[in-house]
């Protein structure tokens, strides 16, 4: 019962980190600094993404709102199923919330291979290895690290 606690705690956090992002206003850089530092750019940065960096920010954004919304609800009914005592339809989500994260990490892998600011690959290079970490024991999530990256990765696509 404990565990069935501790997963729904983690689901309703995880569906509130999901939503930070949308939360801020356009251009609120204010949220948490790179590791190079407060508004810091790459080298030759004009200040804001290019192009290309522009897509791959808006595509790891929407791996990331779709991958957490397809978890937190496979987790939800995997509890709601644990709770009934359906073994069958538990490990089914349980299935179906490994193959969300799978989709995200390989999407973060993709849209990190093609950013040309090196600051963004990394991130989501990072990103990724954190996303590998995760699984459906809610012991496995670290709600905070999600949020701490998904802050910069918001920051460094809003520049």
């Amino acid at each position: 019962m404990r565990r069935l606690l501790a997963v729904a705690v983690l689901v309703t956090a995880l569906a509130a980190v999901s939503g930070c992002s949308a939360d801020r206003p356009a251009g609120d850089d204010t949220a948490v600094p790179t590791a190079a530092g407060p508004g810091a750019t790459s080298a030759g940065s004009t200040g804001t993404p290019s192009a290309g960096d522009a897509q791959v920010c808006a595509e790891s954004q929407q791996a990331g709102t779709t991958a957490v919304r397809v978890y937190v609800e496979e987790l939800g009914a995997m509890v709601a199923a644990v709770g009934a005592g359906d073994r069958a339809t538990a490990e089914a989500a349980r299935v179906r919330a490994e193959a969300a994260l799978a989709q995200w990490r390989t999407a973060l892998r993709e849209q990190a291979a093609r950013a040309a600011d090196p600051q963004l690959r990394t991130l989501l290079n990072d990103m990724g290895a954190e996303v590998a970490t995760l699984g459906v024991d809610g012991g496995s999530i670290d709600e905070t690290e999600l949020d701490r990256l998904q802050q910069r990765l918001d920051q460094l696509c809003v520049r």
